[in-house]
């Protein structure tokens, strides 16, 4: 198996990666952040919506099992990419709608997915799509927060 990396953010980065992990064929995934300015940076630092970064998933995942198109759609049916910098009460920059490709096959596929997402939503999508920059993996206490604490969704 040659495994691949997809990275998604699209609000809080708890309940993303919940939905990524009990899907069949990803192998792994971390929440952390990506897209700023900061190196290292922590939650606190993000949280300041001053870092640029956006929460994110990154998904490890076996295309013989799943294609990252499918991903994908998982992706815009979990959140509501027509909302800018928010997501429910998660307002800021962190909270963006935002593809990250790690390839250009990536890049490619996330385009074609947005303009076909585009008429089954009422505004126009926000979503952006971005070269994968480096990923800061979170405190270790964000990792799995949701399994912990044995929920299967955030209460918003």
């Amino acid at each position: 198996m040659t495994a691949e990396k997809a990275t998604f953010g699209a609000g809080c980065f708890w309940g993303v990666e919940e939905t990524f992990r009990k899907l069949k064929g990803v192998t792994a995934t971390a929440v952390g952040y990506a897209g700023g300015a900061k190196e290292n940076p922590s939650y606190e630092d993000v949280c300041t919506d001053k870092t640029g970064h956006a929460e994110v998933v990154e998904v490890e995942f076996d295309p013989q099992q799943i294609s990252y198109e499918r991903l994908l759609d998982i992706f815009w049916a979990n959140h509501n990419p027509t909302t800018l910098n928010r997501q429910g009460p998660d307002v800021g920059t962190q909270y963006r709608s935002v593809i990250f490709y790690h390839s250009p096959v990536q890049k490619a596929a996330a385009e074609k997915s947005k303009i076909e997402k585009a008429g089954k939503f009422p505004r126009p999508i926000v979503t952006q799509i971005e070269p994968a920059p480096k990923f800061w993996p979170a405190e270790e206490y964000h990792q799995r927060y949701l399994e912990k604490r044995g929920q299967a969704h955030c209460a918003i």
